[in-house]
């Protein structure tokens, strides 16, 4: 019986130490902010070209959102984000991903209803 709850509690170990690395990689709006800070002054203007810096800021932020729960964070973040920018061009906001070469589950506004990503 002490050796079959040995293997269980080494099995216990093994899982957290494989699992661990990915719940510490779940988005942040920390995350969310820095990788779009490059995206700000763009965001604000006209439209065009983004800056590489701001798409490859929005292509990290694509790849770090692996999972639902990930996406549905960025989505709250983003929404927060915009909230408290003033200033920025919803058009622009909008078509950030496809201009950067990105493909997200929502659109970029503070309309969008982050609860029903999937």
């Amino acid at each position: 019986m002490a050796g079959m709850l040995m293997k269980m509690a080494c099995m216990v170990v093994a899982c957290m130490v494989v699992f661990a690395p990915h719940a510490e990689a779940a988005i942040t709006c920390g995350k969310v902010a820095s990788s779009l800070i490059p995206c700000l002054t763009y965001l604000k203007g006209p439209g065009g070209i983004p800056p590489p810096a701001c798409c490859a800021g929005v292509k990290g932020l694509n790849s770090a959102a692996s999972n639902t729960a990930d996406r549905k964070t960025a989505c709250d973040c983003l929404k927060r984000s915009y909230n408290s920018s003033p200033g920025i061009v919803a058009s622009t906001a909008a078509s950030l991903p496809s201009k950067c070469g990105v493909n997200i589950p929502y659109k970029i506004s503070p309309n969008t209803d982050c609860s029903k990503i999937h």
